[in-house]
């Protein structure tokens, strides 16, 4: 295959092992391609949101908080979401705090454009966000600079070793609601790009995605190179909470969620405006 012919595409993702999970076959070169050669580029997800509204990469991880500032340069890709079945990010405290008792506190929080966020604010439009890295964000409730923490990522499965306390998880909370998964992230696809190299980026994705499950043991071997010193056992259950069958290709289930998370956050007035989310297979 001469690599030159090759055209190179920017894929930006979190430095996460669910993402490094995600895309193994890809970074390893045991996915390839005849039309295009993936450049990885490692970022938080704040900064991809951010980016993402400059249509900085071809391909990137985004919240689905941010597609409606995105929509206009980005469309989704069936491929690649992370979703809280369940489960998902949680608000956490030093002491045993009721979720009424997070009423007008101050919140630290991984950033105003990530799902979390909005998810939060639907619960409890009442509290003052303090934005946080998300992976400083225990050591701010720790510290005393806010009276809880809205956490994502491992943080989820760690925060009980340090002693804090689970004040309420939204996925649940979403879940007993409208009986739908919380969608939390996507990997969205300038829409400027060529439609066959956006077909064949999502055949990467899902080939890439599908290959890690299929070959589990290498893929999380990989993967926890990027777990912030987990141990194997929760990197592993980690993994399987964001990478699923949901990943590989998300359905009618994720849209239908998606929607009604965006739809609900334009009728709080915490969205501009209302968007169709558009997918790609």
């Amino acid at each position: 295959m001469d690599s030159s012919s090759l055209r190179d595409i920017v894929c930006a993702h979190s430095p996460d092992s669910d993402d490094a999970f995600m895309f193994y076959g890809l970074a390893t070169r045991k996915i390839r391609s005849s039309l295009v050669n993936f450049k990885h580029v490692l970022s938080d997800i704040e900064t991809l949101n951010e980016k993402a509204r400059q249509g900085v990469y071809d391909l990137t991880a985004i919240s689905y908080h941010a597609y409606p500032y995105v929509a206009d340069k980005y469309t989704l890709m069936a491929s690649g979401s992370s979703i809280g079945d369940g489960y998902g990010p949680m608000v956490i405290a030093s002491g045993n705090l009721d979720p009424d008792d997070l009423k007008g506190k101050r919140i630290a929080i991984p950033g105003k454009m990530t799902t979390a966020y909005l998810a939060m604010k639907l619960y409890l439009p009442d509290f003052e966000p303090v934005v946080v890295p998300f992976d400083k964000i225990i050591d701010a409730v720790t510290e005393k600079s806010v009276d809880a923490g809205l956490i994502i990522h491992e943080a989820q499965l760690t925060y009980a070793k340090g002693g804090f306390h689970k004040v309420v998880d939204l996925g649940v909370w979403w879940k007993s609601v409208h009986n739908l998964p919380l969608p939390l992230g996507a990997n969205a696809l300038l829409r400027s790009l060529p439609s066959e190299i956006q077909s064949e980026c999502c055949r990467l994705m899902r080939d890439s995605i599908q290959f890690a499950l299929d070959n589990r043991d290498q893929a999380l071997e990989y993967a926890l190179q990027f777990a912030r010193d987990m141990e194997p056992a929760l990197a592993d259950k980690f993994v399987g909470m964001y990478v699923n069958h949901y990943t590989v290709d998300c359905g009618d289930v994720i849209p239908k969620a998606a929607q009604l998370l965006l739809d609900q956050g334009f009728e709080a007035g915490l969205i501009p405006h209302r968007v169709q989310l558009e997918f790609i297979r």
